[in-house]
């Protein structure tokens, strides 16, 4: 064999383990993001959420009183791409399937929800946004000296809430900007400082299971 032939094996084989060592540093870098795990419950009957890896979580419920569990990020943004495979979302009665998160100054919760058990969130109507081909009814709500993140308070509750049920199984994603930009459209600004983001399962009297990864 030339030594040239060599020299050009011994380049391939170096490019190949840069390679693989570079493809799998972005895969842990891309899991890595979701740094945040949401694990909240009133204490209403069985809640058993298993924080597991590489952006897995699961969750099942036996006639809970209210919960969120999820995965994500401890500081949200305004442009987050939430990718996510819901390999399975149970609900048997009141449940939602949603990117979640809170602003500050103003205190806002805000849902972005694919998919729900017996019960499809409303509110006061303001319009639709097309996203991630699917379209979505906005809403508000009011929610009064209720818990949040900064204690028992009076806060907005904005929603976008997918007309159809999204598929399980299938890896999707939640453009959040597509939702913020329509939001701000109809008069509802989110707050300037950002808390928690993630996508969460929330359950309401209801029982049922869930397993989803987020990236």
């Amino acid at each position: 064999m030339s030594n040239l032939n060599k020299l050009n094996k011994k380049a391939l084989a170096l490019f190949s383990v840069i390679l693989l060592g570079f493809t799998s540093m972005f895969a842990r870098t891309a899991y890595a993001a979701t740094d945040y795990w949401q694990n909240w419950t009133d204490g209403g009957g069985t809640v058993n959420a298993t924080n597991g890896s590489d952006g897995n979580y699961s969750v099942s419920w036996t006639n809970c009183g209210n919960f969120v569990v999820g995965k994500g990020w401890g500081t949200g943004t305004p442009t987050r791409v939430c990718n996510y495979n819901a390999g399975a979302f149970s609900p048997s009665g009141n449940g939602y399937l949603t990117l979640y998160g809170w602003t500050r100054n103003s205190l806002i919760e805000y849902y972005v929800v694919d998919s729900w058990g017996t019960y499809r969130p409303t509110g006061t109507y303001k319009g639709t946004v097309s996203s991630d081909g699917g379209t979505y009814d906005i809403y508000t709500t009011m929610r009064y000296n209720a818990p949040s993140i900064d204690g028992t308070q009076t806060f907005q509750q904005y929603w976008s809430v997918r007309q159809t049920k999204r598929a399980t199984g299938n890896n999707v994603q939640i453009n959040f900007g597509n939702h913020v930009n329509a939001w701000r459209s109809k008069g509802m600004n989110l707050g300037s400082s950002w808390s928690y983001q993630a996508l969460c399962v929330e359950g309401y009297q209801s029982s049922g299971y869930a397993n989803v990864t987020v990236w």
